[in-house]
């Protein structure tokens, strides 16, 4: 986990201004298949990152322990919780996802959002159920960009397989979304779609806050987003980037 800290601590402030957060009707869909309010839940979000899905929960009325083994990324996070209404996460905690520093049964949610491929498949689904109250859920989620529905989106993605020897996505024919479903007894599994529109530049700042991005040699990845960018000034003259995306969720009871 030290090295996954290190790969994040160096693309954290790319990461908290390129990241996409995530749409309504994944928080609806969360609610409804795990039978848990959100609004009073108790949340641990582990792999937190700076904090898109903490305060997302937080904006819906949850309790959020959030947990990321990044010094650097939680420190965007309490500081843009705190810029947000000047409150911050119940709590912030350096920590392994597969380890949890919390008492057994507190939390009514257990949440992974981009983060449970991190980490060990069996540790750190025991863990989620130790620290779970007698009906509480875990719940993995993913934002995707949706490459079928563009063929810019496919384009893109091809050439980071191509140039990213690091890289893991859907330009990969083996590639799959994390087989956290294989982890419960009673899952429910949902595709949300949804469309981002963003600037140029804030795409390509969520381009380089991947860690095949952050393995790239400096120049090599400056090179990569330079033709990056000339590229999608051409195909978006109006400099604002139309994104198909799609949320997968998976929810264990």
């Amino acid at each position: 986990m030290r090295e996954l800290a290190r790969v994040f601590d160096g693309v954290a402030d790319a990461y908290d201004a390129g990241r996409p957060s995530y749409p309504d009707e994944l928080f609806a869909a969360l609610a409804e298949v795990s039978g848990v309010d959100l609004a009073g839940a108790t949340t641990v979000d582990v792999g937190a990152g700076t904090g898109i899905l903490t305060r997302a929960l937080r904006a819906r009325g949850s309790r959020v322990v959030a947990v990321d083994p990044s010094a650097e990324m939680l420190t965007r996070l309490v500081s843009r919780s705190g810029e947000e209404g000047g409150t911050t996460a119940s709590a912030a905690v350096r920590a392994d996802g597969n380890a949890l520093p919390l008492a057994d049964g507190v939390a009514d949610l257990v949440t992974y959002a981009q983060s449970w491929h991190w980490l060990d498949p069996v540790a750190s689904i025991a863990e989620a159920r130790r620290v779970l109250r007698p009906g509480g859920a875990i719940a993995g989620c993913w934002n995707l960009t949706d490459a079928r529905q563009a063929e810019w989106l496919a384009a893109h993605e091809a050439l980071l397989a191509e140039e990213c020897p690091a890289y893991w996505g859907q330009a990969l024919e083996e590639w799959s979304v994390p087989p956290i479903a294989e982890a419960f007894e009673v899952v429910a599994e949902r595709w949300i779609p949804w469309t981002r529109l963003a600037g140029i530049e804030e795409f390509l700042l969520g381009m380089r806050s991947h860690s095949y991005m952050a393995e790239l040699p400096p120049q090599a990845a400056d090179a990569l987003v330079e033709r990056r960018r000339a590229e999608l000034r051409r195909t978006f003259p109006g400099g604002v980037v139309s994104v198909p995306m799609r949320v997968y969720l998976a929810v264990g009871r």
